[in-house]
Formats: C-alpha cells, sequence, structure tokens
C-alpha cells in the first residue's frame, strides 16, 4: 500500500518563509495628460523576529513609509544600473561578446530577484545607507536572508502583523505600466508588477487584493476581481473611483490595469462574462465572442465545479499596445484587437476561438491554481493545454484535435535534443528565472507537457483522468491557500490513487518522461514470412537527445540507457480484418527481432484464374476479386497496411518502412487522419514516383469526405512530387481539380468567387501556392504553372461573395513569390509585378483585414528581388518598400513586415554586419514594445541561416559590443522578452544553443574572454564533410559501385619517411577490384595519407605514397581512388574510395611492426545518418565477396642505430611469407564457401578456365615461338598478368629501371645515407566481369 501522504495545511511553513503578506490594498490616481500615476499601497504583514521587511519595488519614487501610523526607516535602490563602459573592453570576437553577454545576462536577473527596498519595522533597527550604496545592495541581500531565516521559526498566528503604507508616485511610466495616447495599460512581464507599485513579487507570496482606481470621468478603468462600485468625486472635472475586490490570493504578478473608453458588452448567457474592447471593433467584438459561453459551461461541467473567480473579463485592444499575444491576469486577459473578426472573415475564426478558450483554461490552471515550486510550473501549463484541448475535440471535431497534437508531437520530437526541454529540472526550469517559457523553447515545452498528460490519460482512461482534474480543483475552491498549489509528487499521487497506476509504473514514468529530455525514436522494418504465416518486424531504437543530456544526472539509481516504460500497440490490416498487438517494448536493446501472428490465410484469399472466354485483358466480372488484389501489398502477402502506435499512446519519433503499395493502402482506406498525413509523408519521401501514388494522391485530394488539413498536405504532396518521370502529373492534376470547382466550362474563365462551403475554402485557397512549388526539370516553374497563378490573379471577381477575400488575395500573392522565373517564365514578370502594384494601391485606399493584402504583397516583392537579384536591383525595391515602415501612415503589423523585408535584404546584399547594425535602427525608432520582440525574433531567424551558410561572415567588434549596450539598456530593461532575445542573439552568432540553460553563472573576466577567442566553438549547425570508415554504405549501395578500382600507373613512385618512432615493419592492405583494361588503370591513382578521426592515436609513422609526386613529412595520410566509368554513370549520388586508417596497433618488440587495415568508404550526401550504421551492414564480408583483387606492400626500414640486422631481417621475410599464405589459404577457402551460390564469382570462374584453355592453344600453335609474340599475347590480356617480384636494396642517389609493358618505371629512394629499404610488391589481377 503507498505511504499516507502528508497533507499541507495552513501551519505549515511558506514556501518563502519571513515577511508574509497576508492582505494589499492599492490606490492609485492616474493623470493621463502628465503622464503620471501617484497614490499608496497598505500592506497587511507578518514581521520577522529582526523587524526587517524586504519589498520589490523600481521604476518609481516613494516619498514616505509608515509601519502602523508610525514613520519608518527605509532604504531603496533601482534594480537597473548604467553597466560601466570597462565590462566591453574584453570583446574582440562573438564569443567573447557571448560570454559577456552571459555574465551580464544572469547578473541582473539575479539582482532583480531580490528585494531593493529594505523597511525598519522596528524604531530600534537602523539602516546604513551609504554601506548598502558602497556595497552595491550587498546588506538588502543579508537583510532580506535574515528575513528569510527568521521566518522559518514559529507559525503565522505567532507572528507580528503590522500595517505597512507606502506613498509613492511613477513619473514617464515606462516599465510594467505604459501610456499610449488614451490608454493605459500593465503588461504582467515577468518580475515587473513591482515597477508600477510595491509589493513581494514573488510567485510564492500570495493574498487578496483592495483595489482603487481614480481616473478621469469619461474613461474606464478594469482590473481584477469583482466592480463593487464606482464613485464619482466633486472635483472639478469630476473624476471617477473604480473599486474592485479580489477575495482569491493570487500573487502580485496577476494583478491588471487596463484605463481607457472602453465599451463593455456584456454576455447574454452568462452574467459573470464581461466582453470589453474600444469603440472602433464593437461590432467585430459581438460576432467573435457569440460562441464563448459554449467553452465557459464546457469547462465548468468537465471539472464540475464553477469559476473560480467572481466575474471575468475580456479586453481587446490595439495589438500595438499589447507585448505579446495574450496577457493574462486574475480573472481577465487582456488580447489584441486583431484576433477580432467580423462575419466576412473566414481564416481568423478556429485560431480566434482557440486563443479564447487557452485563455479561460489557464484562469484554473496558472492563476488560481499555481505551481507549488518552480518545478511544477510544467504540470500547470500542460492541464490547461490539456484541458483546451478537450475543448477543441468537443468544439471543432476529433479530426481537428487529433491532427493538432499529432503536428504537435512531431515538433516536440524534433527539437527536444538536450536538456533545455527538461520538464521538472531544476536546471531546465527554476535556474532559468522564469525564461524557459519564451520563445521557441517555451512552445516546445508547453507541447511537451501537453503530451505528456495525454500519455497520462490513455494509460488511466479519460474518466478517471477527469476525475484527478475535478479532485485538484475542488479541493482548492473554498479552501485554504496552501491548497491552492499543486505539485509534480501530489499528480503522481493522484494517479496512483485515483487512476489506478501501478507504483513501479509511476517510478519510471515520471523520471524519465518529466525529469529527463528526449524522444524514443524507433525505425521499423518488415518482413512476412509465407510458410509460418508471421511478420517479422525489425526494430531499432534510438533516443533524440544527446547520451550526456538524455538523463538527469542527479538520479544515481540510473544506470546507462533505461529506455521508456511502457507497451507500444501495432495494428495489422489483413484480408480479415484489423488486428492490434501489444507486443513492442519501448525499453530494450537497441535492435529487436519481433514476430507477430497473422489471421488471414493466403489459401482462403487465393485470387480466381480467369474462366475460359473471359476477356483479352484477362478481366471479368468479380469486381470484388480485382479491389482486393489491388489492395494487397504482394501476392504472396494477407497484409494490407501496418500502424504503429495508432492511438499516439507515446511521444515517439516513429520511422516505419512498408511497401508503396500498403501505404497507398493506408492513404485510401484508413479513416484517421493520423494515418493519412503519415502516407502522405512517406510517398512525398519516395526516391522514385510511380503514376499509382500520384493517383493515389490526386484520389485523396478529390475526396470531399476527408479532413481539409490533409487534403492540403495531398495538394502539396502532388507539387513536390512532380517531375518528368511523371511527365508533370501532379501539376495538371492540381490545375484540373481547381478548375472543376472553380472555372467555367463554357468561357474557360473563373467563375465569381463562393466561399459557402468552408472546407472546400481552404483547400482550393492552398491550390495556387501548391502549383507555384512545381518545378521543371531545370529547377523552373513550369510555364502552366505561371500562366495558372496569372490567370486566377487577373480574374478574381467577389461580387455577390458574403464573405471576403482578402485571405483569398494574399494567398494568390504569395504564391507569385514561390514561383522561379526561367528563360520562358520571365515573360510573364511584368504582368506579375503590375497585378501586385494594383493591390498594393487598392489596399491603401480602402485596408484590407489587418493590412493581410498589403503584408503579403511586400512579402512577395522580398522574395521576387532575392530570387531576382541580378536583374532586379535592390536598391529600387528598397524605395519601394521604405514608405510602408512611416509609423503615422501605416498600421503595426505593415510596418513590423516592412522593416523585416528590408532586414533580409540587407542580409542578402551586405552580409550579417549590416543586418545587425540596421536592426539597432530600427529598434530605436520602433513604438511599440511588441513590434521590439518581432523584429528580434526576425533577426535571431537570420543569425541562424547564417550559420547555417557557412559563408564565414565576420561581425565587427564595434557591432558587437553596441548589441552588449543595447543589452544593457534602459530599452531592455523595460521589455523583459527584447532583453532575452538580444542575449539569444549574441549566443548564436557564437555558435550556441540560445537559451540560458547550461550556462555557467560565474563573471568571465577580461582576459578569459580573450582567451576564449582563440577557440571559439563550432557550430552544431555547421557540418564537416569528411568519410567516417566507421560508417559503412547502406545495403541500398552496390558494393561494385562503392570500390572503385585503386592501382598503380606508370608514374615514378615516391617512398617518403616521415616517422620518429622505431616501428620498423608497416604493413598496408588494400582490398580492392580490378579494371577491365589498362587504359582504365592510367585513369586512376591512389594517394596515401595520415588523417581521419584517429589522428591523435596514431602518432607519427612511415608512410608510403604510390602514384603521386613527392610530399612533405607533414602531409595527411589518405588513400582515395575515383573511377571515372562509374562516377559519369551516377546519377545524383557521389561514389569515391576513401582507405582510411581506422585503428593502429602497436606490434611488440619481438615483433617491432604495425598493421594498419584501409577499408572502403562511400559518401553519399542523399543518405540519411541512420543508414550509415555497422549494425546495417558487414564491412568485411562486403569487400571480399566484391573484391578481385588483393595487393600487399610491405615496407621494411632499419632501426635508428643503422643496418637492420641480417637475422630479424630473415625472420620477418619468413614470417611474412608465413602469414601472407595463411590469409590467402583462409581468403580462398572463404570465398569457396561464400561464394558458391555467387552468379558473378560463378562467371568468373568460367571465364577463368577459358583463358587456361586458350592459353594451351596458343602455346600448341606457336610451338616455342619467341618473346615478342608472348608479350604481345599478356598485353592484349592485361588482366591475366600475374604480377612481378622486385625484390631490390637501393642505395642512396641509385635509380632502378625496369621495363614493364614497354613504359619504364623509376623508383628513387630519399632518407639518410645509411638508409635500406626493402620493397616488395606482390600483385594479383583477376577479371571482374
Amino acid at each position: 500500500m503507498a505511504k499516507p501522504r502528508k497533507q499541507k495545511n495552513e501551519e505549515q511553513k511558506p514556501e518563502c518563509s519571513g515577511a508574509v503578506v497576508v492582505h494589499q490594498k492599492l490606490c492609485v490616481s492616474i493623470d493621463m495628460v502628465k503622464r503620471r500615476i501617484y497614490g499608496y499601497t497598505e500592506l497587511k504583514m507578518t514581521i520577522p523576529e529582526g523587524g526587517h521587511v524586504a519589498l520589490h519595488a523600481d521604476n518609481m519614487t516613494i516619498t514616505n513609509i509608515s509601519v502602523d501610523g508610525e514613520p519608518a526607516d527605509f532604504e531603496y535602490f533601482p534594480h537597473y544600473q548604467v553597466v560601466e563602459e570597462a565590462r566591453f573592453c574584453s570583446v574582440s570576437c562573438s564569443s567573447s561578446a557571448a560570454n559577456v553577454a552571459c555574465s551580464m545576462y544572469t547578473s541582473s536577473l539575479d539582482k532583480e530577484m531580490v528585494p531593493n527596498l529594505l523597511i525598519a519595522c522596528n524604531g530600534s533597527v537602523k539602516l546604513d545607507l551609504p554601506q548598502e550604496k558602497e556595497n552595491g545592495g550587498n546588506s538588502v541581500q543579508d537583510s532580506c536572508s535574515q528575513q528569510v531565516a527568521n521566518g522559518c521559526n514559529g507559525h503565522p498566528e505567532d507572528k507580528n502583523e503590522k500595517l505597512v503604507r507606502i506613498d509613492y508616485w511613477v513619473d514617464r511610466a515606462e516599465t510594467g505600466i505604459h501610456f499610449v495616447d488614451n490608454v493605459l495599460l500593465t503588461d504582467n512581464q515577468i518580475r515587473r508588477a513591482h515597477c508600477w507599485f510595491p509589493c513581494l513579487d514573488s510567485v510564492s507570496q500570495r493574498c487578496p487584493f483592495d483595489l482603487e482606481f481614480t481616473v478621469d470621468v469619461n474613461l474606464v478603468a478594469v482590473s481584477n476581481g469583482d466592480l463593487h462600485y464606482q464613485v464619482l468625486s466633486k472635483d472639478d472635472p469630476p473624476r471617477k473611483t473604480f473599486v474592485y475586490k479580489l477575495t482569491t490570493p493570487v500573487s502580485a504578478g496577476w494583478i491588471s490595469l487596463i484605463v481607457a473608453p472602453f465599451e463593455i458588452l456584456s454576455d447574454s448567457h452568462i452574467n459573470i462574462i464581461s466582453h470589453i474592447c474600444l469603440p472602433p471593433s464593437f461590432s467585430k467584438l459581438q460576432n467573435t465572442v457569440g460562441f464563448f459561453h459554449n467553452a465557459f459551461s464546457y469547462y465548468e461541467d468537465y471539472l464540475s465545479t464553477s469559476f473560480p473567480f467572481g466575474s471575468y473579463k475580456q479586453i481587446f485592444i490595439p495589438p500595438e499596445l499589447t507585448i505579446s499575444s495574450l496577457s493574462l491576469g486574475a480573472s481577465l486577459c487582456i488580447f489584441g484587437s486583431h484576433i477580432l473578426f467580423d462575419d466576412r472573415v473566414i481564416d481568423q475564426t478556429i485560431d480566434t476561438r482557440i486563443k479564447l478558450a487557452y485563455a479561460l483554461a489557464r484562469q484554473w490552471f496558472g492563476v488560481f491554481i499555481t505551481a507549488h515550486e518552480p518545478t511544477d510550473e510544467w504540470l500547470l501549463d500542460g492541464l490547461a493545454g490539456f484541458l483546451t484541448d478537450t475543448y477543441i475535440k468537443h468544439s471543432l471535431g476529433n479530426n481537428e484535435a487529433r491532427y493538432r497534437r499529432y503536428k504537435a508531437n512531431f515538433a516536440v520530437c524534433k527539437a527536444d535534443v538536450s536538456g533545455a526541454t527538461a520538464l521538472s529540472s531544476s536546471a531546465a526550469s527554476s535556474d532559468l528565472y522564469g525564461t524557459q517559457w519564451i520563445g521557441l523553447y517555451g512552445k516546445i515545452r508547453s507541447w511537451k507537457a501537453i503530451s505528456v498528460l495525454q500519455m497520462l490519460e490513455k494509460q488511466i482512461g479519460p474518466d478517471s483522468f477527469c476525475k484527478i482534474l475535478q479532485v485538484i480543483v475542488c479541493r482548492a475552491i473554498g479552501s485554504t491557500r496552501s491548497m491552492r498549489t499543486l505539485s509534480t509528487k501530489e499528480f503522481r499521487h493522484l494517479a496512483n490513487k485515483v487512476g489506478n497506476l501501478e507504483r513501479p509504473f509511476l517510478k519510471e514514468f515520471f523520471p524519465r518522461w518529466v525529469e529527463s529530455c528526449g524522444c524514443p525514436i524507433m525505425r521499423m522494418g518488415l518482413s512476412y514470412n509465407k510458410r509460418r504465416n508471421m511478420i517479422e518486424l525489425a526494430v531499432v531504437r534510438g533516443c533524440t537527445a544527446k547520451s550526456s543530456s538524455a538523463f538527469n544526472q542527479d538520479d544515481e539509481n540510473r544506470e546507462g540507457h533505461p529506455g521508456w516504460p511502457g507497451m507500444m500497440s501495432v495494428r495489422v490490416h489483413e484480408l480479415d480484418g484489423v488486428y492490434d498487438h501489444p507486443v513492442l517494448p519501448m525499453a530494450g536493446e537497441s535492435c529487436q527481432l519481433l514476430e507477430i501472428q497473422c489471421h488471414s490465410k493466403l489459401a482462403a484469399k487465393r485470387i480466381q484464374k480467369p474462366k475460359k472466354g473471359s476477356k483479352a485483358d484477362g478481366s471479368d466480372d468479380n469486381a470484388d476479386v480485382v479491389s482486393t488484389q489491388d489492395m494487397r501489398s504482394g501476392v504472396d502477402s494477407p497484409l494490407l497496411w501496418i500502424r504503429v502506435d495508432p492511438e499516439m499512446e507515446y511521444l515517439a519519433e516513429i520511422h516505419f518502412y512498408q511497401p508503396v503499395q500498403m501505404w497507398i493502402n493506408q492513404l485510401e482506406k484508413d479513416k484517421d487522419v493520423v494515418a493519412q498525413s503519415q502516407a502522405i509523408s512517406m510517398l512525398e519521401m519516395l526516391p522514385q514516383l510511380s503514376f499509382a501514388v500520384v493517383n493515389a494522391l490526386n484520389s485523396f485530394l478529390n475526396d470531399s469526405k476527408a479532413f481539409w488539413r490533409v487534403r492540403i498536405e495531398a495538394a502539396y504532396a502532388l507539387a513536390h512530387t512532380t517531375s518528368e518521370d511523371t511527365d508533370l502529373a501532379g501539376l495538371f492534376h492540381l490545375i484540373k481539380f481547381y478548375k472543376s470547382r472553380r472555372f467555367d466550362m463554357d468561357t474557360g474563365l473563373p467563375r465569381a468567387n463562393s466561399f459557402h462551403e468552408v472546407s472546400e475554402y481552404f483547400v482550393l485557397e492552398a491550390i495556387p501556392h501548391a502549383v507555384a512549388l512545381v518545378r521543371a526539370s531545370d529547377k523552373k516553374s513550369p510555364r502552366e504553372a505561371i500562366e495558372f497563378v496569372l490567370q486566377l490573379l487577373k480574374y478574381n471577381d467577389n461580387n455577390g461573395n458574403p464573405y471576403s477575400d482578402v485571405y483569398w488575395l494574399a494567398s494568390l500573392v504569395q504564391s507569385i513569390g514561390e514561383l522561379e522565373f526561367g528563360q520562358q517564365g520571365i515573360l510573364f514578370l511584368s504582368s506579375l509585378l503590375k497585378r501586385i502594384d494594383q493591390l498594393m494601391q487598392f489596399d491603401s485606399l480602402m485596408p484590407s483585414y489587418n493590412g493581410i493584402l498589403t503584408i503579403s504583397c511586400i512579402r512577395t516583392l522580398a522574395q521576387m528581388a532575392l530570387k531576382l537579384s541580378n536583374s532586379v536591383p535592390l536598391d529600387k525595391v528598397r524605395e519601394l518598400i521604405e514608405p510602408y515602415r512611416n509609423v503615422e501612415n501605416t498600421s503595426w503589423k505593415v510596418r513590423i513586415e516592412a522593416s523585416r523585408a528590408l532586414l533580409d535584404l540587407e542580409f542578402h546584399s551586405k552580409g550579417i554586419d549590416a543586418v545587425l547594425s540596421l536592426f539597432m535602427k530600427f529598434l530605436e525608432e520602433e513604438c511599440s514594445l511588441r513590434g521590439e520582440v518581432k523584429l528580434a525574433v526576425h533577426v535571431m531567424h537570420i543569425c541562424q541561416a547564417n550559420l547555417e551558410s557557412e559563408s564565414g561572415m565576420q561581425i565587427a567588434c564595434p557591432t558587437l559590443v553596441s548589441l552588449l549596450h543595447l543589452l544593457t539598456s534602459r530599452k531592455a530593461f523595460n521589455n523583459v522578452f527584447l532583453r532575452h532575445h538580444l542575449f539569444c542573439i549574441l549566443q548564436i552568432l557564437a555558435g550556441r544553443s540560445p537559451t540560458l540553460y547550461g550556462i555557467s553563472r560565474t563573471q568571465v573576466h577580461a582576459s578569459v574572454a580573450a582567451e576564449t577567442c582563440e577557440q571559439v566553438t563550432r557550430p552544431a549547425s555547421l557540418k564537416l564533410k569528411i568519410p567516417k570508415p566507421q560508417e559503412p554504405l547502406a545495403e541500398t549501395v552496390k558494393p561494385s559501385e562503392a570500390l572503385p578500382t585503386a592501382e598503380t600507373v606508370r608514374e615514378g613512385d615516391t617512398v617518403s619517411n616521415c616517422s620518429e618512432r622505431r616501428v620498423n615493419v608497416i604493413k598496408i592492405r588494400v582490398k580492392q577490384r580490378s579494371s577491365s583494361s589498362k587504359a582504365d588503370d592510367a585513369d586512376h591513382q591512389m594517394e596515401y595519407s595520415r588523417g581521419g578521426p584517429n589522428d591523435a592515436e596514431l602518432g607519427p609513422c612511415s608512410s608510403v605514397s604510390v602514384d603521386a609526386p613527392a610530399r612533405g613529412a607533414t602531409e595527411p595520410f589518405n588513400i582515395s581512388s575515383q573511377n571515372n566509368e562509374e562516377v559519369s554513370s551516377s546519377h545524383d549520388r557521389e561514389s569515391r574510395m576513401t582507405a582510411s586508417i581506422g585503428s593502429a596497433k602497436l606490434a611488440s618488440e619481438e615483433k617491432l611492426g604495425k598493421e594498419l587495415q584501409c577499408t572502403a568508404d562511400s559518401r553519399l550526401d542523399a543518405l540519411s545518418k541512420d543508414q550509415l550504421s555497422l549494425k546495417n551492414i558487414n564491412v568485411e564480408e562486403m569487400v571480399i565477396s566484391k573484391t578481385a583483387c588483393l595487393q600487399d606492400l610491405s615496407v621494411v626500414r632499419h632501426d635508428g642505430e643503422g643496418a637492420m640486422p641480417p637475422e630479424n631481417a630473415e625472420e620477418l621475410k619468413e614470417k611474412g611469407k608465413k602469414d601472407k599464405k595463411d590469409r590467402e589459404r583462409k581468403r580462398r577457402r572463404d570465398d569457396k564457401v561464400d561464394k558458391k551460390d555467387d552468379p558473378e564469382y560463378i562467371e568468373k570462374k568460367r571465364l577463368k578456365k577459358e583463358r587456361k584453355r586458350k592459353e594451351k592453344e596458343l602455346a600448341k600453335m606457336q610451338k616455342g615461338g619467341d618473346r615478342s609474340s608472348s608479350d604481345m599475347k599478356i598485353s592484349s590480356r592485361p588482366s591475366e598478368s600475374r604480377g612481378s617480384l622486385v625484390d631490390s636494396k637501393v642505395e642512396p642517389g641509385v635509380e632502378i629501371h625496369a621495363l614493364k609493358n614497354n613504359e619504364s618505371i623509376s623508383e628513387t629512394a630519399q632518407g639518410s645515407i645509411t638508409s635500406k629499404f626493402r620493397i616488395k610488391i606482390k600483385g594479383r589481377n583477376t577479371d571482374n566481369s
């Protein structure tokens, strides 16, 4: 039985003991003209024994502090401080700049965590303000530590409660709270609540709030909690006070305030819901929130409890005023008004509904119920996302929910590669100061948290999992504040107690999925055993994360690769039915072979033979038999298709390989959207396409009953699979599909728009973009594709259509940007540009919804300018786009898109350094916080593209210093998202990951930073194209193509000595196949050098260079050969032989030798890393079975004392002969065994007998003829020559010439005067036909 859990109660010690805020009152008066707020706050607090109270306060002027009505001493210093210029003196490269950025960023984050307002609550306590200034705030930190330590003694009821009042005012509010025109709002950034009112700005401090805001009479103040009443003052002009009361304890970060001339729409179904916006957006608001009461009611029914707050308010303001897409507060949420839409807009509907539903779910999990520790934040974020997914399934359908989850899981598996994505790891959560939820890593963590909870739901069951959520919410409502927190440990206990999950499973599940990073990779292929009627499934397991970061290193009980708990299911679709087999364990050996019994029997499904009198083509009237035969993957298999983990029970990256026909069956017959999407992805990646694949994709595209998102995937797959091999069939299918639905058959022109069927609208909207992606054999867009897009743009007619065509036109314009113009397509360029210009002018006169049309035109112009940079001057395009950056005349979205386009053009023309300079200029001109973030994210993408391009563009030191100045500036302090992205930019420029994870907290000194510039870390995205002997070819490569011939040519050989060790014998064995003629031999060169991955182990050694000019002693040792005939016959794969030194084993003193085994390797860029695996191919068998020639080179040199002793030379010579005979005998024996049934070997043996017979006949005919005729016969058959043995001693300065095939071969020995070399070359050639 499980051990009893210790219940949390009010008497347990708070997380951050010491001064605890019991209640806080905030009274603020707002002057919109002077842009100033002033007022006071009263905090009812329990004071620790030390008498000190430490609070957070920034960006304000504190005029007075009193404790229980008595004046109190206090000291205060701002968190933001100007960084000294000396900190940047050490910057000399990207790496040193990244180090300085790490030091300054972590230092500022550490300072913000420490309270900076210290109050003496007892009169006897004295504060030393000058000492604080000298020590840079150390006294405050010490006092805070003492406060926490003292607060741990005793219980809250034993502590002394006091009322602390702070009078303050904020002038030129720019951090945490902002004035824009006649609107004031807070942004709820991380640790920025204390920038507009003093508080304990910590997630662990929660208390009720009383809020009073006094504003002008024409304004409305919206804040948290319930609006109790409004008070109209007698001032001239009169002012109005809004009084709110929030009884639910929350942290200060959830307090929000928005003041503007709002219009309020009360929900007609639920009276506690209010929808608020500015007057211009009120009509859109009414149309947008009509569904919201359904989501609200669904959540209450699912959780079996009412909404935890007394009211809920949704505020929509212009998007340039917000800092993110949504800003959460207790009982309210702030959105950008760009997500509002009227009844004529279709495309925005789904995204807006999901965003509003997610914000509502966060009120339950994240605001009302909070995380017990920073390492538990993943659980609240995941529960909110899980609740949103349940509503998506309820409202938008099961297909939408499953499709979105499948795509999210796919993204998580691709990005979960490091410890930064571990959900409940202190190094990836609490140590990152909350920045782990910013940017891409934040999205990945959210998606992963939802996937982990959905895996638990699959194990527990939907009903039991729903009951767990009901228990969590019900115990929090009406209970003490300690029960409103949730920890991972408590959730695990509920999964065991309520969900009935076994403790051993949970003990493995949470450490592996929650505390560690990485997702399982399952690679599988199948083979059907007809005799046993069994499926043989080969499984190769892996992990997306690196081995060093895949597991929590704090876990001492885990050794090696533990795998993942659970058993994955395999669903087999057979002729007789569908069968699930839970036979695939998530943990186990890296390679495993499984067997699955088939239920269908081939005898019962035998195809009937055609009867007499049937048609000439063999067809008959039995349609069922024919369709069954077409669906089967093969004549001898009862399988239709196979799926692995069909219910998405596990977050795993699955690569399953089955015949093409089985993928087609899965696409056509499986009704699951995930199965259809998987089939389309695999068919799209096929190296060789057939008309059957194209027809299957086209049939699915035309199926109106299929899910529209998967149909769009099929359209794009048709575009990517279009090639000359299929006669551009995919392109014509796409055009035919569009014309059949939107063209008038009589006139041949597009009909007027009609968007009544929403799913068909989305599919048809994607067709022009898919057509634009089609490429011909010259990598250019076909003429038919360009004409089609131009025709749609020219004849677009929206008259009589009740829906807006702004997104439709935007899609057409963006399709132009995807076109590649060749010699024929360039003729249509002027017409396309004319259409774009007309649309931009029309949109400037009658602005479209959110400026969508102008944004697409700007994006398309930038794409076309980059593609046609040789013919289109970029300066002209800049002049055309630059006016759209005007703040006064253009909307926020258009201005940001114009800035992005100019940054792209700058990068293409001048490089990354110019982009960074232009980016900093744009930041100075940008007036919106969200615009600053958007520009920073775009520059991050440009920096990543610069790294991946391997262009090697250097960044000037002044630019790096300017970025560091910006990182430490007031602008970055005001915008925490901008500051984090600036830090990420500096990390990417240095080739590092854009995250704080894994960064040392020690400050980087100037000397250390200067030294690190000399050892810049190579980016992970840069690929070193070095052939690896450890990774042989995959099975798809023929050994005969992988091993081209490498033989000596008729040039002088050079023997060089570059060794310093006493290594007397080096044996190099090269396995290769011979060429068919001497003419081919002359084209092959073989070069020996030392290099590869094992250079450090080899050390200095002797090297032999064959068929190459003399080289220095320091040149690498490499063996390479190129077969010109094979290279010219290949299509897209480059084959070559690279014999590299894989290992070096030093011989004993008796042997005094070293043996190096050189194997052949072939580099194929098209093959993935997983295909290059030693486990898949036996290199020795491949080389031996396909090698017809063996050439041994043995180089023996004297010792350092003088000439080699005769005894040792004779012993080594005899031993070498003996070893060579043994190897030759073994090789022949193995060849006979392995090649007994090899047709190539049998043919070779037959040709050998034929040659011997011809030799005997010639010998009889010649009757002892002269030597010259014999030479002619040998030269006519170069492959029959048995080679010659050259055994000579070469003295210094002496050249030995030997005639071989009417040509001279010279050998020159280089070395010391006393050096003597013994070169023994034995070659044997056979004809490899």
